[in-house]
């Protein structure tokens, strides 16, 4: 019962959240400078065309009003129609938002084994050669951008060995390792930023453990190195890993509009720096809106996890 509680609790707290971050939303576009109809149809747009336009855009009403009915749209999935081509925004991003998922899921495929496996291994042979070059290498990589480590896998991967397109294009005719090969090099960007989080994560996990009394027993009994962190101190470790396991999890998602502007991938991100680019604001917020709630969905998941897996959080004194 009193995790039912918790869940609901922060599950109301996420609908709180998302309601002010979708009030944000709106707000930054109406504050945007310009016309919305003269971007539209264009410094030669007369009077009577732009008023009419601004009408059929519901410009002529109340902000507040406006706000409420975009949000009463959002909740049932309807964005209203791009501003572009005056197709529905919801079948605009669909096939985008497809392609964002497949990409982070491909991405998260590999990272999540890897970073919890490298993690183990370093916390293994800690204060080692081994430690010291995974953490330079580790903080290496979370300190490069997402696009310097793209274009350095460009160069590398693509211009000097031939071995991925420097270019993402995908299409619906594609054999499925088809489209593993066209994705790694875009896929690969974003697993060597969310592994070093993991492992870094992970490692220090497992060492804050080691400390502890039961650890301490069990190495007097004799148990190895390696049958102490994977059977004692890595079962009590889960609750932060899965935390940032699933906060990386949101990363790639929300995370990738970079990745894959250099990749030319299209994805959400690509679309929405595309309709940012062209003003087609309606676009933008239903971007914005859906990268605030995977944010604020996999965030819940995270704590979620955490409360499951550690009983303390589960029964609060």
């Amino acid at each position: 019962m009193d995790v039912a509680r918790i869940v609901l609790m922060r599950l109301g707290l996420g609908l709180v959240t998302l309601l002010v971050i979708s009030a944000l939303i709106f707000g930054a576009v109406e504050l945007l400078p310009g016309d919305i109809a003269q971007s539209v149809l264009g410094q030669g747009a007369t009077e009577e065309t732009l008023a009419a336009l601004r009408t059929e855009l519901g410009l002529d009403r109340p902000a507040p009003v406006r706000y409420l009915s975009w949000l009463a749209g959002a909740v049932v999935g309807d964005f209203g129609v791009s501003l572009l081509n005056q197709s529905p925004v919801a079948e605009v991003i669909g096939t985008r938002f497809a392609n964002t998922l497949f990409l982070a899921t491909y991405a998260a495929i590999i990272a999540v084994p890897v970073a919890i496996l490298l993690g183990v291994i370093v916390a293994l042979f800690r204060n080692t050669i081994f430690d010291r070059v995974a953490n330079i290498a580790t903080l290496t990589s979370i300190s490069s951008p997402e696009f310097f480590l793209g274009y350095i896998l460009i160069l590398y991967f693509s211009v000097k060995t031939g071995w991925f397109p420097s270019i993402a294009k995908v299409s619906d005719g594609m054999s499925f390792f088809e489209l593993l090969e066209r994705t790694f090099l875009p896929a690969l960007t974003m697993v060597l930023v969310v592994v070093a989080h993991m492992m870094r994560m992970t490692r220090a996990a497992i060492i804050n453990l080691l400390a502890s009394p039961y650890i301490e027993m069990a190495r007097l009994k004799g148990a190895p190195g390696w049958k102490v962190i994977t059977l004692h101190a890595l079962p009590n470790a889960w609750a932060p890993i899965i935390n940032v396991v699933a906060l990386n999890l949101a990363y790639l998602v929300t995370g990738v509009v970079l990745v894959e502007v250099v990749f030319v991938y299209p994805g959400i991100g690509q679309l929405l720096v595309d309709a940012v680019t062209k003003r087609d604001f309606p676009v933008v917020q239903a971007c914005c809106l859906i990268f605030a709630a995977t944010f604020i969905l996999l965030n819940l998941a995270a704590d979620i996890g955490s409360i499951l897996t550690n009983p303390r959080l589960r029964h609060p004194k």
